[in-house]
């Protein structure tokens, strides 16, 4: 666990700024210390660099937020477009260095304006965007929380975990005991209700996402005990079987 400040130290991005993360429900601490400072683990830290990479495509933090609590965020594609702008934005300012190098060892008569044009790097930075905001779960998403205030969102964010934490309760039982079902029941309406149309398909891909051992996992198991995620995905396996 690191310290909102040694996370400060170690990223760059100052103590306000990560406490503004926390606010707008951008990037939640693991857990917090016995005198109420924010503690950041290993998940935590993983999020925050795809936020910071988000941000080198232009993306609004709201954007950001969204896309990384999609259930279709797809990491991969995210880091190949993220080193394909960081490629572009290095060849750009490669290209200044040369150009204010030439200035300062000889002058120039004429301004040569093209070095600073930055359009290929927006263009890009605007089709990457795109493909993410086509998703028909991303569409659905905005739509709803368009209109939604920052505490509303946050509420219904704390719900969806207490349905986690009700399955926590029930996981010493098998995964297609009447109960449980009724409750990945509950799950897909409340998903359904407030976040976007959760199809069997969209369903059966959370579980997976439940259990692939990653900040889903980590953050449902902390909320609920250790073992809820696998447990959440087998019950939601038998559901949609």
């Amino acid at each position: 666990m690191m310290t909102v400040n040694e996370v400060s130290k170690l990223t760059g991005v100052s103590i306000r700024t990560l406490q503004y993360y926390d606010s707008i429900g951008l990037l939640k601490p693991a857990s917090y210390s016995q005198s109420g400072y924010r503690l950041y683990d290993d998940t935590a830290m993983e999020r925050l660099e795809q936020i910071l990479l988000f941000k080198e495509l232009e993306f609004p933090l709201k954007e950001i937020r969204r896309i990384l609590d999609a259930p279709d965020f797809d990491r991969a594609k995210a880091l190949e477009q993220q080193i394909e702008l960081l490629t572009m934005k290095q060849e750009h300012l490669k290209n200044l260095l040369s150009f204010a190098r030439k200035i300062k060892l000889s002058g120039v008569k004429q301004m040569d304006f093209t070095v600073f044009d930055t359009t290929k790097m927006v263009e890009y930075a605007e089709r990457a965007k795109k493909q993410w905001e086509q998703t028909d779960a991303y569409k659905e998403y905005e739509k709803k929380h368009s209109s939604t205030s920052l505490e509303k969102e946050q509420d219904a964010y704390k719900n969806l975990m207490l349905i986690f934490v009700e399955f926590g309760s029930l996981k010493e039982k098998p995964a297609n005991a009447p109960e449980v079902q009724k409750l990945v029941k509950h799950l897909q309406d409340y998903i359904s209700e407030h976040f976007y149309q959760c199809t069997n398909t969209i369903l059966s891909g959370l579980g997976s996402l439940y259990a692939s051992g990653g900040e889903f996992t980590e953050n449902i198991d902390y909320a609920a005990g250790k073992g809820t995620a696998g447990f959440v995905a087998k019950a939601i396996e038998v559901y949609c079987g």
